[in-house]
């Protein structure tokens, strides 16, 4: 006797015309295997039905995100894209810009204030040496970023591996992950710096003169950079100079005195990493002459984003952004008066 399950199933079978069954498969041998899988099937809808149901427990959610770090190459060179990790930004405050142009441009991207805000740096192995581009904010900018270190472990490399560190500029979050209560946390690098930012943000009478709210960025990178002035391990270079073989340095001053970009080529291709040039997409891509509280110098900023940003799009160079959402690359296309941003695409494999 069969059950009513097991009935239903053998009379789909036998309604299954010739074309259904596998090609090269006998017709004889074909209705017979789907026969089998049938009564397995109408077994299992009994076996099923006479065994008492068991609740299972909830899975439960465990809300934490997968390594940070994305990898690409540049010709030779292999770019791995490190996550120091996001910040919470009140970008209404900190935007300048006519009234309601930041609210409308957060809004079409289904954003709100306050932003939640990449913080990316970027390691760069070049066959020979290893370059790391910015260090992350370290304890200098709260729990939620100070990532750096476990990613470049995720992604394969230790720190003490890396051999250069260039820096952008030297606010908190680009070298607060430099030093730990005085130690090197990179005790094999030099760093690098163009000397107008090291002679701004190291230089005591500079720091004293500054106004109260400033004064712990001038704090934040004596802390973070003496360790390696004091090693020897400390270099500042001029502006527009190859840092190291194959990355050069382009000057791209007014967020800090010495805010500097700096260019990858490798086979004839191009990475240029911007650094802070840019911070939010949403509403300065549109909008470019909108300048951050962060910025120094807002004019000589926004003359260097317009210049720069004007060549990316126009030689389609590779772009790395400091402040994009993870992992910050993409290209530039220009759009009327303003900037389309082009993420890259993304490869599960390295190429």
């Amino acid at each position: 006797m069969t059950s009513k399950s097991t009935t239903t199933a053998l009379s789909v079978l036998r309604s299954l015309p010739t074309w259904a069954t596998p090609k090269r498969m006998p017709l004889r041998l074909a209705r017979a295997t789907t026969l089998a899988t049938a009564l397995a099937l109408g077994g299992a809808f009994i076996a099923t039905a006479t065994l008492p149901q068991v609740a299972l427990a909830a899975a439960p959610q465990h809300k934490v995100q997968a390594p940070g770090w994305y990898r690409m190459m540049v010709g030779q060179i292999e770019v791995t894209a490190l996550s120091d990790g996001t910040v919470e930004l009140p970008v209404d405050q900190l935007l300048h810009a006519p009234a309601g142009r930041v609210a409308e441009g957060l809004a079409q991207h289904f954003q709100h204030a306050p932003l939640e805000t990449s913080v990316n740096a970027w390691l760069l192995n070049t066959g020979k040496r290893l370059v790391l581009v910015d260090a992350g904010a370290g304890t200098l900018f709260g729990p939620t970023l100070g990532k750096l270190a476990a990613q470049i472990r995720a992604a394969g490399y230790r720190p003490e591996q890396v051999d250069d560190i260039l820096i952008t500029h030297m606010h908190p979050d680009h070298v607060g992950g430099l030093a730990a209560k005085g130690r090197r946390m990179f005790p094999n690098a030099t760093v690098h710096a163009e000397k107008a930012d090291a002679d701004f943000w190291l230089d005591p009478a500079k720091a004293n003169a500054a106004p109260a709210e400033a004064k712990g960025f001038f704090a934040g990178a004596v802390a973070s950079l003496q360790p390696y002035v004091k090693a020897g391990r400390f270099a500042a270079f001029a502006p527009d100079s190859e840092v190291v073989p194959g990355i050069r340095a382009l000057s791209a001053h007014g967020h800090t005195e010495g805010h500097t970009a700096y260019a990858v080529e490798s086979q004839g291709q191009r990475l240029v990493l911007v650094g802070d040039l840019i911070h939010v997409a949403s509403v300065q891509l549109q909008s470019p002459e909108v300048t951050i509280a962060f910025d120094t110098d807002e004019p000589q900023a926004t003359a260097s984003r317009a210049r720069l940003f004007e060549a990316l799009a126009q030689d389609g160079s590779l772009v790395a952004v400091s402040h994009f959402s993870f992992p910050g690359m993409g290209r530039l296309r220009q759009a009327g008066s303003g900037w389309v941003w082009v993420p890259v695409n993304y490869s599960s494999q390295v190429r």
